[in-house]
Order: structure tokens, then C-alpha cells, then sequence
């Protein structure tokens, strides 16, 4: 638990500075945060494996596209929509 007391002459903004500083120091607001915004590894985990499969898909498109298997590419927020095949045609 963080303490503080009170100074001669010292304001009450001073004295919330100085709280603050040692609360921040003592590591009392990352506990916190842990524990409130707890998430189990499995779900880490998952988290990860899917931003690995979207970059891995990325690549693959990117890829295609370079080699002229893709029409035009949609960009909208460094994310790729709609990237259809080129049609071929039988002659």
C-alpha cells in the first residue's frame, strides 16, 4: 500500500504528483491491469497463430499477384479485400 503524508505548506496538487509517482513506482497499476484485462496463453497463443496465418496469406496473394495470377489488388487500411482470379479462357 502507497502512503503519503502531507508537508508543511504543501498543496494538494503537489501532494497527488507525489502519490502518483510512488504508486507508478511500486508497480501497484500494472498488477492491476494484469489481473483485470486477464487473458489465458491458450488464448495468446491463438491470437498469434491467426496473425500469423493472415501475414502467411498476405504473402501468398502479394505473390500471385506479382506473378499475374490476380487482377487488381483492394487495399483499404494496410488490409487486402477482394482479389479475384483472372478467368481463363479456353481457345
Amino acid at each position: 500500500m502507497v502512503e503519503v503524508r502531507r508537508k508543511n505548506n504543501e498543496n494538494a496538487e503537489s501532494m497527488l504528483r507525489r502519490f502518483t509517482r510512488k504508486w507508478q513506482e511500486s508497480g501497484i497499476g500494472i498488477q492491476a491491469r494484469k489481473r483485470r484485462f486477464y487473458e489465458k496463453e491458450a488464448t495468446r497463443r491463438e491470437r498469434k497463430l491467426h496473425a500469423l496465418y493472415r501475414t502467411a496469406r498476405r504473402k501468398e496473394y502479394e505473390m500471385l499477384y506479382k506473378l499475374g495470377k490476380l487482377e487488381e489488388e483492394h487495399f483499404r487500411k494496410g488490409k487486402i479485400y477482394q482479389r479475384r482470379p483472372i478467368k481463363q479462357v479456353n481457345r
